[in-house]
């Protein structure tokens, strides 16, 4: 009893932030697909919002990523956020789709264009003042396709130099968060192209600086778990970008392909000491073909989910078996955990804070799906544009 109520408690200091985008329009390189009922306005996309977090009652905050959520007054925009029991999270910045970005943004050859991207990421910080928002998140597409493209070596000092004067310019109480991708749209180099380089560079820059996992973000087989235990280690681990790959950066639902990967990864989050708000857990997914506000509320309770099974290692046990070399017995200690069916034990956490047991059938029998495509009609879906 004593054991399940801590793990309840755990649970219900957990939030999970959502994506602004990830209730717009998404698709392939080759084709968005639209659906009825998509925001058209980023207030639209908090009212879907809070769809989410009336349900789960673990998703508080939404991201925002600029400029696709650009309004011209964002403390206005944080109120309308509030009046809806939600806050505004992590600004996401955007140096990729520009025509000037093609060559890199920040660490561009030419300075001119350099000075175009790190206005947008000063801006940034301006509007992380004006919505209270604690952390900026930067990803860079940058990179070369061939060798000899650009001077490998200039570049890092060209995106030190920039991630330099962003970081001067945090505030109190604010955070830069740098996200890794080894590929992808560059295939040759990639300026930030794993946890090693973004980590480097946020120890030179200091404490306001830290790293974003984004669990697509990695080439097949990498030890995703022990990257997280590293950079909990050194107290560098600023969030998680949650979401699913079976090939690259697929942006499925979290859990989708491996879900005992996320339950490794939740474990060495607890290990580590990591759930905290120190450390923001994010998805980042696109719902390209499946209806959105139901795989988001599906998409936390997946997080809940492997959080509650790596709540549930019987750690003494574990520790036990680990000093007298049972190699089976430990990993048996974990797989004991992992294969516990954790639903009965949510489905009455959810119970006992007046929610409904069943998020996604709630949300369902709610109407709002029907509702928002009889009202959505006219103007333009919200969508990353390709």
């Amino acid at each position: 009893m004593t054991e399940l109520a801590a793990v309840k408690a755990a649970l219900r200091t957990q939030a999970v932030e959502t994506p602004s985008w990830a209730y717009g329009n998404s698709g392939t390189r080759f084709k968005v697909f639209a659906q009825p009922g998509v925001p058209r306005t980023p207030q639209e996309k908090l009212d879907d919002a809070a769809q989410v977090h009336a349900y789960t009652g673990a998703a508080p905050t939404v991201a925002l990523h600029i400029p696709w959520d650009r309004v011209e007054d964002y403390a206005k925009l944080a109120a309308y956020a509030e009046e809806r029991g939600l806050k505004l999270g992590t600004i996401n910045s955007n140096t990729f789709q520009d025509d000037a970005y093609k060559l890199g943004s920040i660490c561009h050859p030419e300075a001119a264009v350099r000075r175009k991207a790190l206005d947008h990421l000063l801006e940034c910080v301006d509007i992380m003042d004006a919505t209270g928002s604690k952390d900026l998140k930067l990803w860079f597409a940058d990179g070369t396709n061939y060798p000899g493209q650009d001077d490998v070596r200039e570049r890092q000092d060209r995106l030190a130099e920039g991630l330099s004067q962003v970081y001067e310019r945090l505030g109190d109480g604010q955070r830069m968060l740098l996200e890794y991708k080894f590929f992808e749209p560059a295939f040759y180099t990639t300026d930030v192209p794993d946890w090693g380089t973004a980590y480097a560079h946020c120890l030179k820059l200091g404490d306001k600086a830290q790293v974003v996992v984004d669990t697509g973000h990695h080439a097949p087989g990498t030890n995703i778990e022990f990257i997280v235990a590293t950079l909990l280690r050194e107290g560098k681990l600023g969030g998680f970008d949650f979401n699913s790959r079976f090939y690259a950066d697929d942006d499925l639902m979290v859990g989708a392909a491996d879900p005992f990967q996320l339950f490794r990864i939740m474990y060495e989050v607890i290990r580590g000491g990591g759930l905290t708000s120190d450390v923001a857990f994010m998805l980042d997914q696109c719902h390209n073909i499946e209806a959105k506000i139901p795989a988001i509320i599906r998409s936390v309770m997946n997080v809940q989910e492997a959080t509650a099974k790596a709540l549930l290692v019987d750690r003494e046990a574990l520790r036990a078996a680990q000093r007298s070399g049972a190699v089976l017995e430990a990993n048996a200690v974990l797989m004991d955990a992992y294969n516990t069916d954790v639903r009965p034990l949510l489905a009455e956490l959810r119970e006992e804070t007046g929610l409904d047991p069943d998020p996604v059938a709630a949300y369902r029998r709610s109407g709002w799906a029907s509702k928002i495509a009889e009202e959505r009609v006219g103007g333009q879906q919200a969508s990353w544009g390709a």
